[in-house]
C-alpha cells in the first residue's frame, strides 16, 4: 500500500475514532450537570477515564510492539462503541442509577483511548516516509481538530434538538465508520528478534529510551504541565449555563472553537512546516495559548469567549505539530508503541487530572479565577522550561529530520 493511500485509509479510522469520543465526551458532561448541577461531577469525568488508561497504557504500549497494531486499534474503535450504546441505554432510563453508569462507560472509555493512542501513532510512523513526517504530522493533526469541531458541534447540535440518546447514538455510529476504516489497513506487524516478550522488560526499555533522550523527556514534560493546568474545556457546560446563561448548542459552539483555530493553523504549517527555530516557536506557542485562555477568562461576551478559544487553539496546533514530529523522528519503529503510550501517560493524565483540577478549583475559588489561574501557570510552565531546557530552546526540525 502506498503512504498516500495508507494515510487516508489510517485518517478515516482516526476520524471516526475521534467524532465518536467528541461526541460523547459533549453529551456526558452536558448529562452529568443536568443530574448534579456541580462543577466537581465534570471534573470527576476527567478522574474516571484517568484511572483506567493509567493502569493500561504502558501495557498497550508494549502490545502494540508486539501483536497485531491493527487488531489493537480495532478492540479499541469496538470499546468506544459499545460505550455509546450502553449510554444511549442509560439516558433512556433503561439502566439506572445514571450517575455511577456515566461514570462507569467514561472508565471504559478510557481502555478504548490507552488501547488507541499508541497503535494509531505506531501505525502512522510505520506507514509515512521519516522525510515526509512533519507534512503528514501537519495533516492528520488538522484532521483530528476538524474532528473535534465536528465532534464537539454535532455533539451540542444534537444534544439540544434531538436529546442525548440520539446525540450516544450517533457517537456509536461514527465509532462504526472508524471501525470501518481500519479494516482497510494493509500494513505488516514489524517484528524483531532483540523484542522482549516479558512485559516488565520491555516497559523498561522505553522507559530507560525516554529518560536518556532529553528533548523527548522536556517535550513531554512542557505538555503535560501546560494541559495541567492550562485546559478550560472540562469546565466548559458549568461557564456555558452560569457564565453566559446558555444552552448545549452554545456548548458545541465553545467547544468547537480551539479546533477551528488549530485547523486552519494546521493546514498552514502542511505546507508550511517550521523546521528552524522550531523550539523556540513551541515555547512561543504554549505562552500564546496561557494567555489566550486567560484573555477568554476574562471575557463575558459570546464572541470574543470563541474568538480567543480559537486562537488558544491556533497556538496548540504549532505545539502539537512541533511536539508530533520531534516524537516521530527520534522514535524508532520497534519502540513507537512503547514511547507512545509513556508519552500518553505524560498527556493523558494531565488531560485528566487538568479537568480534575479545573473542577476543584473552580468550585473554590469560581470559574473565571480558576480559569486565569490556569493560563498564568502555563505561561510560567513556559518561563521555567525555557531556563531548564535550552537544548529544546535551540532545536531545529531540520537537524534531525
Amino acid at each position: 500500500m502506498n503512504p498516500g493511500k495508507a494515510f487516508r485509509t489510517l485518517l478515516l479510522y482516526r476520524i471516526g475514532a475521534t467524532l465518536c469520543y467528541q461526541v460523547t465526551m459533549v453529551a456526558i458532561g452536558w448529562h452529568l450537570y443536568e443530574i448534579t448541577n456541580s462543577v466537581v461531577s465534570l471534573g470527576l469525568i476527567g478522574l474516571a477515564e484517568l484511572i483506567p488508561y493509567f493502569a493500561l497504557a504502558l501495557y498497550s504500549g508494549h502490545a502494540v510492539d508486539h501483536y497485531s497494531r491493527k487488531w489493537i486499534a480495532a478492540l479499541a474503535c469496538l470499546i468506544h462503541i459499545v460505550a455509546g450504546l450502553f449510554l444511549t441505554a442509560v439516558s433512556l432510563g433503561w439502566l439506572t442509577p445514571p450517575e455511577p453508569l456515566i461514570y462507569t462507560a467514561v472508565a471504559f472509555i478510557g481502555v478504548g483511548r490507552a488501547l488507541l493512542r499508541p497503535s494509531y501513532h505506531a501505525l502512522f510512523g510505520q506507514i509515512i516516509p521519516r522525510d515526509q513526517l512533519p507534512h503528514y504530522t501537519a495533516y492528520a493533526s488538522s484532521a483530528f481538530q476538524i474532528c473535534v469541531v465536528a465532534g464537539s458541534g454535532l455533539g451540542g447540535l444534537t444534544i439540544g434538538f434531538a436529546g442525548l440518546e440520539w446525540t450516544y447514538l450517533l457517537a456509536a455510529l461514527c465509532g462504526a465508520v472508524g471501525l470501518y476504516g481500519i479494516a482497510f489497513i494493509k500494513v505488516p506487524q514489524e517484528k524483531s528478534s532483540n523484542l522482549s516478550k516479558h512485559f516488565l522488560k520491555s516497559f523498561l526499555e522505553g522507559f530507560h529510551y525516554v529518560r536518556k533522550h532529553e528533548l523527548i523527556l522536556s517535550i513531554m514534560a512542557l505538555d503535560m504541565f501546560a494541559v495541567l493546568f492550562g485546559g478550560a474545556v472540562s469546565i466548559l457546560p458549568a461557564f456555558v449555563k452560569e457564565g453566559l446563561n446558555s444552552g448545549p448548542e452554545i456548548l458545541g459552539i465553545l467547544r468547537a472553537a480551539p479546533a477551528a483555530g488549530a485547523v486552519v493553523t494546521g493546514i498552514y504549517l502542511a505546507r508550511h512546516p517550521i523546521l528552524t527555530d522550531s523550539g523556540k516557536h513551541l515555547l512561543i506557542s504554549v505562552a500564546g495559548f496561557g494567555m489566550a485562555i486567560i484573555v477568554f477568562g476574562i471575557s463575558s461576551n459570546l464572541w470574543l469567549c470563541a474568538f480567543f478559544l480559537l486562537i488558544s487553539g491556533c497556538f496548540d496546533s504549532v505545539s502539537v505539530v512541533i511536539r508530533g514530529s520531534i516524537m516521530q523522528l527520534t522514535t524508532p519503529d520497534h519502540m513507537r508503541g512503547r514511547i507512545s503510550a509513556i508519552n500518553g501517560i505524560f498527556i493523558g493524565s494531565s488531560n485528566e487530572l487538568g479537568a480534575l483540577e479545573s473542577g476543584i478549583a473552580a468550585s473554590i475559588i469560581g470559574l473565571v479565577p480558576s480559569i486565569i489561574f490556569g493560563g498564568v501557570t502555563t505561561i510560567a510552565v513556559v518561563v521555567i522550561t525555557y531556563r531548564l531546557a535550552p537544548h529544546l530552546r535551540k532545536l531545529h526540525l531540520k537537524d534531525i529530520s
